[in-house]
């Protein structure tokens, strides 16, 4: 039995927004990790050397949201991908499944 057997006569469906947005995810992580760690950069090096970072709120909590921002990014083109996948998956070609015979249609059943 061919597991892969596909179904005879079936239509590929065209290829839509899911690889325009497949093909921009990697930038997209590029860019959504290296703008905010660039600017968390920035704001480290202008500070003075002998600030005080347990006890400036101000730093730590845009530090803190930095972090934030990466990971909501990175949470976000996770979630696309995954449906970027399916999509592909459900656009994909038709298989031919098994058949299942109904035990009411079995000839040695009798009620």
């Amino acid at each position: 039995m061919d597991w892969f057997e596909k179904l005879p006569g079936y239509q590929r469906t065209p290829a839509g927004l899911e690889w325009a947005l497949w093909k921009r995810l990697p930038a997209a992580f590029g860019w959504g990790t290296a703008l905010p760690l660039v600017a968390g950069l920035l704001f480290w090096l202008t500070l003075p050397a002998d600030r005080d970072w347990a006890a400036d709120g101000h730093a730590m909590l845009l530090i803190y949201q930095l972090i934030g921002l990466v990971v909501f990014i990175w949470s976000l083109l996770v979630t696309v991908a995954v449906g970027c996948v399916i999509v592909m998956v459900m656009k994909g070609p038709a298989y031919v499944a098994d058949a299942y015979q109904h035990p009411e249609h079995d000839a040695t059943w009798k009620s």
